[in-house]
């Protein structure tokens, strides 16, 4: 199992449009990835869950990832958040 600490550096957030291609990155791996941001907890493969968290801009974030690509997943996913700008 592999963590990464990053920030949300959207100013809107991470809302529907960057949750569904940050969904869509998460889709390529096989390993089970999440985002952790305090106290909530959501699979990076769900729009759903990354919706209910209410990511907003600033947060700090630690992306998860466990299995057979966990490396290359936590480091791909944290550099996406880190980097995504609308």
């Amino acid at each position: 199992m592999i963590t990464l600490t990053t920030k949300l550096n959207n100013a809107q957030g991470l809302h529907a449009r960057p949750a569904t291609l940050f969904c869509k990155e998460a889709g390529q791996f096989k390993s089970e990835v999440k985002l952790v941001c305090g106290d909530k907890e959501g699979n990076a493969k769900s729009l759903i869950a990354l919706l209910a968290m209410g990511l907003t801009a600033g947060s700090e974030i630690q992306v998860v990832a466990d299995g057979e690509d966990e490396e290359a997943a936590a480091t791909h996913m944290a550099e996406f958040i880190q980097t995504f700008q609308e």
